[in-house]
């Protein structure tokens, strides 16, 4: 087994210990789009309101209203309807709502926010985009992250459309060290979520003191069963194709780096929850360890994982025969 399982921040044995369920399980520490073609109202920041999150409060922004934000440094916020909130060139997040661990978030997806959607920002925060609250069908799209500890994080939400982000470099705090995950530690169901067309690329940075024990990794699906969580019922049909994946980890002595990693963390051959979903087309070949899987019987024909440029180069399905569920 592969220890990119161990991925929960440990942050210290008591200092940052975490109090909620969702702030305990959406950090790892170590043991084509559907944004609406008629959009509602659009709202300006700065020019209507002065923050994105005074508009999201407001009651006069609903559901499909549009958030444009202009350029500049600004906050991220807690993000509690299906807005669309779309940035300009040069619209940075540099800051925003503070996770249990102390680690700044950019946006946190709340109940209430499904059918949200992200485009064209730039995040320099250490926790870009959250999911707190089992939100579905929210789209991140042509946005790009900067040194993250984590980019995207979707834990227990399915539809999910993730394209055409650029994630440059990453960066650890014994955990993290993630470009895009998908995970549920809830025992709940997973699908239809895509992620597709992202470019993940540069150096995994280790953090002077790290606990190591692990290793980051580019695009995970974790099924997250540790410390008596419930992991998921099926983390099924979902869709990871034609990304890059082009990462190198600057201390892989301490910390190695996965392009792509499936995990089930009881590594139990015989209890499969991750099945049918379709990892195709990607290119993984500027990574050195490529594909990790545990346990290792989630390869074809359990999920399709076919023609992925680099070790698994001509494996698989043939390309009109691969489709989620196939």
């Amino acid at each position: 087994m592969k220890l990119t399982s161990f991925l929960l921040f440990i942050l210290g044995i008591s200092a940052f210990l975490f109090v909620s369920c969702n702030d305990t399980n959406d950090i790892f520490t170590p043991s084509e789009n559907i944004i609406s073609d008629n959009p509602g109202t659009t709202w300006n920041v700065p020019g209507d309101f002065a923050t994105i999150q005074d508009a999201i409060n407001n009651s006069n922004v609903v559901n499909g209203d549009v958030i444009s934000v202009g350029p500049g440094n600004f906050n991220g916020a807690l993000v509690t309807k299906g807005v669309v909130i779309k940035g300009e060139e040069n619209t940075v997040i540099n800051n925003g709502p503070v996770h249990g661990s102390g680690l700044i978030m950019g946006f946190r997806f709340l109940p209430g926010s499904d059918n949200a959607a992200i485009s064209h920002l730039t995040f320099t925060v250490d926790l870009a985009i959250m999911n707190g609250g089992a939100v579905n069908n929210v789209e991140v799209s042509h946005c790009t992250f900067l040194n993250s500890i984590q980019a995207i994080s979707n834990w227990r939400g399915s539809g999910w459309n993730i394209n055409h982000n650029t994630v440059t470099d990453l960066r650890t705090r014994c955990g993290g060290g993630i470009g895009i995950l998908l995970g549920d530690f809830m025992g709940g169901t997973v699908s239809g979520n895509v992620v597709s067309h992202n470019i993940i690329s540069g150096t995994l940075h280790v953090a002077q003191g790290d606990c190591g024990g692990y290793a980051g990794t580019g695009i995970v699906l974790y099924a997250d069963f540790r410390w008596g969580a419930s992991g998921t019922i099926a983390f099924k049909n979902n869709f990871i194709t034609h990304n890059s994946v082009s990462l190198i980890s600057d201390n892989p002595a301490l910390v190695d780096v996965w392009a792509f990693e499936l995990t089930d963390t009881r590594d139990d051959p015989n209890t499969i929850v991750l099945f049918d979903n379709s990892i195709g087309f990607n290119d993984f070949r500027w990574t050195t360890s490529q594909i990790s899987l545990t346990p290792g019987v989630l390869d074809n024909p359990v999920n399709n994982i076919s023609r992925n440029l680099g070790d698994n180069r001509g494996h698989g399905l043939h390309p009109k025969d691969f489709k989620p569920g196939n």
